[in-house]
């Protein structure tokens, strides 16, 4: 069975030598040695300044609406994973869908300036597979509107934008490092925050509210990231030089084979290149389906991210309508990639997709 992603585990032996440690200590969560020199070396290697780990991406994303204070209404993208929207519904704040890019798939910048009112204090888009927004017209519009930019940066761990890390873009970004990621540890997530008041106020809100031992001064919640978790991103990080250079080269055979059959998505031209999906767009849903059933025959699973489009979910208030969300959704396809893929397993892809197209 090939499946769309599979998650990936570096050295063993290195990681016991981690858990070793923790055995010895016996600091298994709050803020243990292994969480606070993980902040640290992934700060280094995005190039940013400030890192706050947290338990999921999920959590990352609400806690960022609870640092900025983020009432009322939000804009979002319809075409992401649920939780962009779910995280917004959960806390008490209404998504507003401007619909996406046909060619992107990110998030119109056109489409959201008209749905701004009164009672909109957000922008929440994501950066689709890695393709960085057009980050600079919502960055304008947010400054001219006061609103507050929370960036879904879940597939975007690595890249930049204009030489540096697209994740200082915003007043938040948000990662998810669920075991499906290109950088994973087992479960868990982050914020990138630029501003040092902001990062202190996380810092508390990620432990029940507690400031100190006498002071509770808001609501918080139980974020944190345990110890078990920080060691497996140790090891990630320091294998991810081979890791990336194996999913470039999937990335790129794909890409080369699969032009003219089927349509890719738009890259940012100032941004560095992502590899953590491989998207397709067929010419339609009925082609789309034929390849997926083709494919599952032959026992592989690729997966329709992002379907449903978000404003079809039953809980959202008020009723929306993205067309072009709906019809993306329809015809998409995240083919198999991660770095154990083999070249006949590739292969064998490939010419399925060929000739089912």
């Amino acid at each position: 069975m090939i499946n769309v992603t599979k998650t990936y585990l570096p050295d063993k032996e290195k990681y016991m030598a981690y858990v070793d440690k923790i055995f010895e200590n016996g600091w298994v969560t709050n803020n243990g040695p292994m969480v606070q020199e993980l902040e640290l070396k992934l700060a280094e290697y995005l190039g940013v300044k400030n890192i706050v780990l947290v338990a999921n991406g999920t959590v990352a994303l609400e806690i960022a609406y609870r640092v900025l204070g983020i009432k009322g209404y939000v804009i979002t993208t319809p075409f992401s994973f649920v939780a962009t929207t779910s995280s917004l519904v959960t806390n008490g704040l209404k998504p507003v869908f401007a619909d996406i890019d046909l060619a992107t798939l990110n998030i119109d910048p056109s489409n959201i300036e008209g749905l701004i009112t009164q009672n909109t204090s957000a922008i929440v888009p994501a950066h689709i597979f890695g393709n960085i927004c057009d980050v600079e017209k919502i960055g304008d519009i947010a400054q001219k509107n006061n609103l507050k930019v929370i960036y879904d940066a879940a597939h975007a761990f690595n890249v930049k934008f204009k030489g540096e890390s697209v994740l200082k873009q915003g007043d938040i970004s948000t990662l998810s490092f669920h075991a499906t990621k290109l950088f994973h540890t087992i479960e868990g997530g982050a914020l990138i925050i630029n501003d040092d008041e902001l990062v202190k106020k996380a810092r508390y809100l990620i432990n029940f509210g507690i400031k100190n031992q006498e002071s509770i001064p808001e609501l918080g919640t139980n974020a944190k990231m345990n110890e078990f978790e920080a060691a497996m991103g140790l090891c990630m990080l320091d294998e991810m030089k081979g890791i990336l250079q194996k999913r470039e080269n999937i990335y790129t055979r794909y890409k080369k084979e699969l032009d003219g059959l089927v349509t890719f998505q738009k890259i940012n031209s100032l941004a560095s290149p992502c590899y953590s999906y491989f998207p397709v767009i067929f010419s339609s849903e009925s082609q789309r389906i034929k390849v997926q059933e083709t494919l599952n025959e032959n026992d592989i699973f690729p997966r329709r991210y992002f379907f449903p489009s978000l404003d079809t979910l039953s809980y959202i208030e008020p009723k929306q309508t993205s067309p072009i969300s709906r019809d993306i959704s329809g015809r998409v396809l995240a083919l198999p990639l991660y770095p154990e893929l083999q070249n006949h397993e590739q292969t064998s892809i490939i010419n399925i997709v060929r000739e089912a197209v």
